[in-house]
C-alpha cells in the first residue's frame, strides 16, 4: 500500500519512525523553510486530509481485519484503553490510569467518564466487557483471541472501573488492551459480529467519524467534534484507493492526494527537482517491516526443510535489494528488525549459493533425469506457482527475480498477481497457495504467538503458512511470561535460530520506509512511533486549505 498505517497488521508497507540513534537507522531528509512541520503558527479549523492506498479496506470491526488498510482506517475511529505515545511509553487513551497487583497478574482500568460513541452514547465499563467477551467467542472469527483467552476472571467494578485477572502474568498484557479497540454494546449486542452491517459504517470513539464507503474509491470520514482529547483541527479525511503506485504519485504531484510512500525510484530519482521539495517533505529511514516468501507448508515439497533451505540459497537478497530497493534496504534474517534489542545477529545465514541449492535439492530427491534443464522428482517436474497481492510493484520485481534464479536451477515457477481482497480471503487465509510474497510489521513487543504458534495454524490464522514446531511453542509461551528481559531475550533468540533453520520463510528485506507529505500539512512532529500517531493535531494554515467541505 501506499499509505501510512497506524497500527499493526498484515501490511505492505509500514512508515514508522525510530528512535533517534544509530542502531535504528533513522535519517530524516532535512525539510526547507517551506516544509516545516513543527512550530508552524498558530493551528486552524479546516481543510481535508487526502489519503490513499493502493488496496481496500476489507473490514472495519478491527478485531475481524488482518490488513493494514482496514486497520489504518479503524485506528481514525476507534480507540483502546491504551495506547503507545510518541517515544513507544504505554500512556492511558480510554483509560485515564491502571492499576497492576498481584505480581502482574491483575490489571485494573479506571476508565475516562467523558467519552461518548460517535451516535452520542456513553461509553462505559460494559463496553469494555462486551468487546472482551466478544473477542473470546468462539464464534468470533478472529486471529488476535489469544492473549485475552487468558484471562481467568473480569469483573465490572462499576461504570468507569474494570479489572482482569489471569492465572499467570503476561508481558504483554498490559498493551494488548492498547491493540483491542472497544466496540459498543449497545449497537452490537446479539448481532453476529462476522455477518454485521457495522462493519461497513462503524461506530467509534475516536477522533473522527465514518461517512461514507465507495468501494474500490474512497472512504470518508469527518472530525469528531466531540473526540474526548481535543477535536481534530482538519475537517476530515478522504482516503481514495489508488491501486497503481505510479497514478498515485501523479495524484500527489497534482495535489490531489497529500501523503503517499514513494517506491524507491520515485524517491531517488523522480523528487529531487526543486519544486517538489517546496512543495513536499521527504523522509527516508528503516521501516519496522519485513517482507518474505513464506512456504505452504502443508504441500509438498515444501514440507522439506532441505527444499526450503536451497529456495534461501538460491535467492540473492542482494541481488533484490540493488534491483527492486535501489539499495534502499537491509537483508532480512528473521523476524525482528535489525539492530534492536531483539534482534538475534548470530543466526544461520544463507548467501547466495546455487551449488549449495541444488546439493540440497539433490539430498530432497530432485534431479534433471531426462537432461532437459528442469529438475523432477519421482517423474513430475519441480512447478510451483507465488502468489502476491496487486499493487505493489516491488513484490512483482521481486517475485520475478526469484522466478529467474529459481528457474537456473530447472524450476519452473508461475507468478500471480491477485486484487488485495481476493488475495487475502480466497487464498491467503484458506491457505489456498504454494507461496507467498507478503510483509508483516515488525511490533515493539516481540510477542509473536499469534503468527507462529502452531494453535494459530488453522483457516484464517495469522500462521497461514501452517508451521508447526513444539520446542518454538514452549519459547513463545516462556517468552510472554518471563519478565526477565534477559531471559526473555534467550527465548526469542533461540527462537530465531530455529526459524533460520527451518526456514518456514525466506526472509527477504527490511525496506527503507520514503514517505513524503504535502507542504501544506503542518503540525508533523517525527517521533519514536512515526508521523501519524498525532494526526488529529495535523492542520492547514487558512491560506493553504483548499476544501472548505467533505468531498
Amino acid at each position: 500500500m501506499g499509505s501510512i498505517s497506524r497500527y499493526s497488521a498484515l501490511v505492505l508497507v509500514c512508515f514508522l519512525i525510530v528512535a533517534c540513534s544509530q542502531q535504528n537507522h533513522k535519517e530524516v531528509v532535512p525539510a526547507t523553510s517551506a516544509q516545516q512541520t513543527a512550530a508552524d503558527g498558530t493551528p486552524a479549523y479546516g481543510d481535508v486530509l487526502m489519503l490513499s492506498s493502493t488496496a481496500d479496506a476489507t473490514n472495519l470491526i478491527p478485531m475481524l481485519s488482518s490488513d493494514a488498510a482496514s486497520h489504518e482506517i479503524a485506528g481514525y475511529l476507534f480507540n483502546g484503553l491504551v495506547k503507545y505515545d510518541k517515544d513507544y511509553r504505554i500512556v492511558g487513551d480510554l483509560a485515564r490510569s491502571w492499576d497492576i497487583e498481584k505480581d502482574g497478574r491483575l490489571l485494573r482500568f479506571h476508565l475516562r467518564d467523558d467519552v461518548f460513541w460517535h451516535d452520542g452514547q456513553k461509553f462505559t465499563a460494559r463496553d469494555v466487557m462486551f468487546t472482551y467477551r466478544l473477542i473470546i467467542d468462539p464464534k468470533t472469527p478472529t486471529a488476535y483471541a489469544d492473549k485475552y483467552k487468558l484471562v481467568k476472571k473480569a469483573r465490572i467494578i462499576d461504570d468507569y472501573t474494570i479489572e482482569f485477572t489471569y492465572d499467570r502474568a503476561l508481558v504483554p498484557a498490559l498493551i494488548s488492551w492498547g491493540a483491542l479497540q472497544m466496540l459498543p454494546e449497545h449497537l452490537l449486542k446479539g448481532k453476529d459480529i462476522g455477518n454485521t452491517p457495522f462493519a461497513w459504517s462503524p461506530v467509534g470513539t475516536g477522533p473522527f467519524t465514518f461517512v461514507s464507503w465507495e468501494r474500490g474509491a474512497k472512504i470518508t470520514l469527518k472530525r469528531n467534534e466531540r473526540y474526548f482529547d481535543h477535536k481534530p483541527y482538519l475537517l476530515g479525511i478522504v482516503y481514495r484507493i489508488i491501486p497503481d503506485q505510479n497514478t498515485e504519485f501523479m495524484e500527489l504531484k497534482a495535489g490531489t492526494i497529500d501523503m503517499m510512500g514513494l517506491t524507491p525510484l520515485q524517491y531517488l530519482r523522480q523528487t529531487g527537482t526543486q519544486d517538489f521539495a517546496q512543495n513536499y517533505a521527504k523522509y527516508k529511514f528503516l521501516s519496522d517491516g519485513y517482507t518474505f516468501l513464506g512456504f505452504n507448508l502443508t504441500k509438498k515439497p515444501f514440507d522439506d526443510k532441505r527444499v526450503r533451505q536451497a529456495f534461501a540459497y538460491a535467492v540473492d537478497k542482494e541481488e533484490i535489494i540493488k534491483g527492486v530497493l535501489q539499495g534502499l534496504g537491509e537483508v532480512a534474517t528473521g523476524p525482528y528488525k535489525p539492530g534492536t534489542q531483539w534482534y538475534d545477529a548470530n543466526v544461520a545465514k544463507y548467501p547466495h549459493s546455487p551449488e549449495k541449492a541444488l546439493a540440497l535439492l539433490k539430498e530432497a530427491g530432485f534431479a534433471d533425469t531426462n537432461n532437459d534443464g528442469r529438475l523432477e522428482k519421482n517423474g513430475s517436474p519441480f512447478v510451483f506457482t507465488i502468489i502476491t497481492n496487486q499493487g505493489n510493484p516491488l513484490r512483482e520485481k521481486t517475485a520475478q527475480i526469484i522466478q529467474q534464479r529459481l528457474n537456473q536451477l530447472g524450476i519452473t515457477v508461475k507468478i500471480r498477481i491477485i486484487e488485495w481482497t481476493v488475495f487475502l480471503k480466497e487464498y491467503v487465509d484458506k491457505g489456498n497457495f504454494d507461496a507467498v510474497l507478503l510483509g508483516w510489521n515488525i511490533l515493539q513487543d516481540p510477542d509473536l504467538f499469534n503468527v507462529w504458534h502452531s494453535s494459530q495454524a488453522v483457516k484464517g490464522g495469522l500462521n497461514f503458512v501452517g508451521y508447526k514446531d513444539a520446542e518454538v511453542d514452549d519459547l513463545l509461551v516462556r517468552g510472554r511470561e518471563t519478565f526477565d528481559e534477559a531471559k526473555r531475550r534467550q527465548c526469542y533468540f533461540r527462537f530465531q535460530e530455529i526459524l533460520a533453520d527451518q526456514q518456514p520463510y525466506v526472509f527477504l528485506y527490511v525496506p527503507y520506509a520514503l514517505p513524503a507529505v504535502s507542504a501544506r500539512i503542518k503540525g508533523i512532529v517525527p517521533a519514536p512511533a512515526g508521523i501519524t500517531y498525532n494526526i488529529e493535531k495535523w492542520y492547514v494554515p487558512e491560506p493553504l486549505q483548499k476544501h472548505s467541505a467533505l468531498q
